[in-house]
């Protein structure tokens, strides 16, 4: 079904000007190449793990902060979870400020704000207290630190950042999107609706608190969306073509927690050992795919949140049984590798290519246990080309797929995923 290699792909152009490079699958190999080759000069760190609010004001002390802002959002300050976080750091005598209106989805005009309050106030180190939305926003906002005469949309992109980011520790209070531990700042322009990734391993926080206890209020639903978030991860990252020795192992180790560990936590959010395997599984998917990469599951679904507001999480979960199949048999082993990881039935029976089948059908089995869509009915059809063009654009040439996309297989996606008859249920 590809149309890699093929000339009828292709968009009408005016005839004077040349197709964007993104869409030559030989230029897009060729900059996965060079992307994956210049990786081994950079510097990956791995955030420092914390238990407890103890140990990060050590952590805070032992880097000489004294002036935080926190970032978090205003679900967050209801259920009381900023206050407690505020508290324990002014109780040990840090200075603390506040932006917790970060909306699902961070915005540039979150990110505005929260530096705002940054420079008023004089902080010299950024605490993000929530899940995805929460930590990108604190990532926006150390970035603009970083490279104050750049806006969010300039600093889009590979590698703009480089240095100069203030102390940034991460407070995960969902398991999933991994933001603890990536490279990445995902941020929306609310007049546009463009929906775009900062990705410089300088936003790399210096540490986690992975608190289970921090998780256990998280509702059935968002505990489900977040753990399909961090299964396309590792799936996205194990199925690419920039996977190291680490990465493999983070992406299977994170495969079998999550599918034994996520209906558990969903049906029984107060089960710390559920939780605390999760936030495992989601800080190693993170790992995971911050070298490797995602793929087009997360291309396709960003479009989404960014047009309808889908549910990353939800979006990722209707999307990833369609792009594996679509994906033909281009990444069978590693697909009959995820399913042994996971301890699927029947695992080790049958040619790779059976074994994919039964991966990708446990991943839609999955999906529809824990109470999520496998069909996304907001998608209108006159939208169809407009997401395609976007998807693809973000795809191409970054992501190291199994194979090259273009255009008509993201609309073929779309439409599949929106017409498509599941028994998960409606989110």
């Amino acid at each position: 079904m590809t149309a890699a290699g093929t000339t009828n792909y292709l968009p009408t152009h005016n005839a004077t000007t040349a197709p964007p490079k993104w869409y030559n699958p030989a230029y897009c190999r060729a900059y996965q190449s060079v992307m994956r080759k210049a990786a081994h000069f950079m510097h990956w760190r791995t955030p420092k793990v914390l238990s407890d609010y103890s140990e990060l004001r050590d952590e805070l002390r032992a880097h000489d902060i004294n002036s935080v802002l926190v970032v978090s959002d205003p679900g967050l300050v209801k259920a009381g979870l900023v206050g407690a976080l505020e508290d324990s750091l002014r109780a040990a005598g840090f200075t603390v400020s506040t932006y917790a209106e970060t909306a699902p989805g961070p915005t540039t005009e979150d990110v505005a704000r929260g530096l705002s309050i940054y420079y008023n106030n004089k902080c010299t180190g950024i605490v993000a207290l929530g899940g995805g939305s929460a930590m990108d926003c604190a990532k926006g906002i150390a970035a603009r630190v970083a490279q104050p005469n750049k806006s969010i949309a300039q600093l889009r992109g590979q590698l703009k950042v480089r240095s100069g980011v203030p102390y940034l520790a991460a407070i995960p209070t969902t398991a999933g999107t991994g933001s603890e531990t990536t490279v990445a700042a995902v941020i929306t322009d609310p007049e546009t609706h463009d929906k775009g990734a900062i990705n410089d391993p300088a936003l790399i926080p210096q540490a986690a608190v992975l608190d289970p206890h921090l998780t256990e209020g998280v509702p059935p639903k968002v505990t489900a969306a977040t753990g399909i978030d961090a299964l396309s991860h590792a799936v996205e990252a194990y199925i690419g073509q920039s996977n190291t020795y680490e990465t493999r192992r983070d992406a299977l180790i994170a495969t079998r927690l999550i599918f034994k560990w996520l209906p558990v936590a969903v049906a029984d959010g107060h089960n710390l050992e559920a939780r605390a395997a999760m936030q495992k599984a989601a800080f190693l998917a993170g790992t995971a795919f911050t070298r490797a990469y995602v793929g087009y599951v997360h291309a396709a679904s960003h479009q989404l949140s960014a047009l309808y507001g889908t549910v990353h999480g939800v979006g990722n979960g209707a999307l990833m049984p369609h792009v594996l199949e679509m994906f033909g048999h281009a990444a069978d082993s590693q697909l009959a590798d995820l399913g042994r990881a996971a301890l699927i039935p029947d695992w080790d029976k049958g040619t790779d290519s059976e074994k994919a089948q039964r991966f990708i059908a446990a991943v839609r089995d999955l999906t529809a246990e824990i109470g999520l869509p496998l069909t996304l009915p907001e998608i209108k059809p006159a939208d169809i080309p407009e997401l395609a063009r976007k998807a693809a654009k973000e795809g191409n040439p970054l992501y190291p797929v199994p194979e090259i996309w273009q255009i008509p297989e993201f609309e073929e996606l779309y439409r599949a995923v929106s017409e498509s008859s599941g028994q998960g249920v409606t989110a």
